[in-house]
């Protein structure tokens, strides 16, 4: 009854600790790091709401230093509601990079997807079953598609020196079809900006202190279809431990729907295990949303591991983008 009366919207899987997911935020992170990169990110979004969103992805890069060139392979995968309505996606990323000057680099990339979708119906219970006192089949078993499968396309521009860094993504922008049935559902190409800057704060006086402390501003916009929002933040890093304090929505401003455009306030902490390469994050999500009272907001998990040879790490250490790992 209420699916007769109202619209359903949706939206893709987010992250608050979008610079720990490189590969999913832009594919112009593709590659850039000194070598060997492995990324691994959770998220349970609302989770005390009844079918929340819970989401992963697993992902790796490679810089091709020789080719001026970084490939990469990502793993995401979404699934939500009392049917675990999902998305799969399998992505191929390719980087080339460009350097500008001695400190500035361009790195155009694309990213290929293979993506399903699919309910498990099995979870779900019809009308036809309920005439039966829940026993038997359902018409269900007549639809004509239960699994969507389609490619997706996203490219990307990162630009960035030693203190500063921004991209931007286009994504989905073939805008396949999505259907489970025979209709036509497009996933609507979605545009992302972010970038930050890196203020040093262990030189001072002209002496560096002893633990390498800085502060990293940063923003994320992204909008699709008619709906768009802004992440707001700041990490401060003092090795090994970084803070983060995070707003997202866009302040003073209603959606379409008539409603302000709040979405949560966000805490980060990480830490960063130096002798192992290996970043490690936390972050919590305060629903500030007319879901407030019901959400329990939000978990998130981040791990990056970061490998390489001696050699690459001396050829590569001046050139890294200087955005916080979480």
């Amino acid at each position: 009854m209420l699916s007769i009366c109202f619209g359903g919207t949706c939206q893709d899987m987010q992250f608050t600790q979008f610079n720990a997911a490189p590969l999913y935020l832009n594919p112009g992170f593709t590659g850039a790091t000194a070598e060997h990169r492995f990324a691994s990110n959770y998220r349970n979004q609302w989770a005390g709401i009844p079918g929340h969103f819970v989401g992963y992805t697993f992902a790796y890069d490679y810089n091709l230093s020789e080719f001026n060139s970084g490939i990469g392979l990502l793993f995401a995968r979404e699934q939500s509601g009392s049917g675990n309505l999902g998305n799969t996606e399998i992505g191929l990323l390719y980087s080339y990079h460009i350097r500008i000057d001695r400190k500035i680099f361009v790195q155009p990339a694309l990213k290929i997807n293979y993506v399903t979708r699919g309910v498990d119906f099995n979870k779900l219970v019809f009308n036809d079953q309920l005439a039966r006192g829940g026993a038997g089949n359902s018409t269900s078993d007549d639809i004509s598609a239960d699994r969507a499968r389609y490619a997706d396309f996203t490219v990307g521009l990162l630009v960035y020196s030693e203190s500063f860094w921004g991209g931007m993504s286009f994504n989905h922008i073939n805008e396949p079809n999505q259907s489970l049935g025979d209709g036509e559902s497009p996933l609507y190409m979605k545009f992302s900006a972010h970038g930050g800057y890196k203020f040093n704060l262990s030189e001072r006086g002209g002496r560096r202190t002893l633990n390498s402390t800085y502060i990293n501003v940063v923003g994320h916009y992204k909008s699709q279809q008619k709906y768009d929002q802004l992440d707001l933040g700041l990490y401060y890093t003092r090795d090994p431990l970084v803070f983060g304090l995070w707003y997202r929505g866009i302040p003073m401003i209603k959606s379409q729907d008539n409603v302000l455009n709040n979405d949560a306030l966000a805490v980060v902490l990480g830490y960063k295990l130096s002798d192992y390469n290996l970043n490690i994050g936390y972050s919590y999500d305060v629903t500030i949303s007319r879901l407030a009272v019901n959400s329990g907001g939000s978990h998130e998990i981040s791990i990056v591991y970061e490998v390489a040879s001696k050699k690459k790490k001396r050829k590569r250490r001046k050139f890294f983008v200087p955005c916080a790992k979480f």
